[in-house]
């Protein structure tokens, strides 16, 4: 799940409702603020539970007020674009390809390299296979997760097959 695209969502029907002549709360723009910040520190290591939860309450607080406005300002069928497109972004994986160049053992310089958090239906064995169909390797790093590195192209084919396999009901 990717809550920085939710986030990204919220923000968009915020900045929409802004266009209508809607007043956000000062309330709301502190949790967008704080939703942020503790999505931030969800993604460091060691810090997930707490701060993922506290990340549900905010972007949960957030979607109630911003649909709440919408529907006093937008048609039900707009309204409904809206909860889809939340929907849709809840169901995202969010997979970050690294471009820095950092030395990361066992990769080539002239690779490129993503680290993959194993989910349910994403195992290392299923991860594995999607790479090496895109001509990839794998290694499985001391902290469960899974370093794939390739080519570009490689790269781009494992992610877009990793997304399908993860969004899979």
């Amino acid at each position: 799940m990717s809550r920085t695209l939710t986030w990204e969502v919220l923000e968009d029907l915020m900045m929409e409702l802004k266009k209508k002549g809607a007043t956000i709360s000062p309330n709301v723009i502190n949790d967008f603020r704080s939703a942020k910040l503790m999505i931030k520190i969800s993604e460091t290591e060691g810090s997930k539970g707490d701060a993922e939860q506290k990340v549900e309450e905010y972007l949960g607080s957030i979607e109630s007020y911003l649909i709440n406005e919408a529907q006093k300002i937008f048609s039900s069928e707009i309204v409904d674009q809206w909860l889809n497109r939340i929907e849709e972004s809840n169901t995202q994986i969010d997979v970050k390809v690294i471009e820095e160049q950092k030395f990361v053992t066992g990769v080539p310089r002239d690779q490129k390299w993503v680290r993959v958090e194993p989910y349910a239906n994403l195992t290392y064995e299923s991860v594995k296979q999607m790479a090496e169909e895109s001509s990839l390797s794998v290694n499985l790093q001391k902290d469960g997760h899974i370093l794939v590195h390739g080519q570009p192209e490689g790269i781009k084919e494992f992610l877009k097959k990793m997304t399908a396999e993860a969004t899979k009901k």
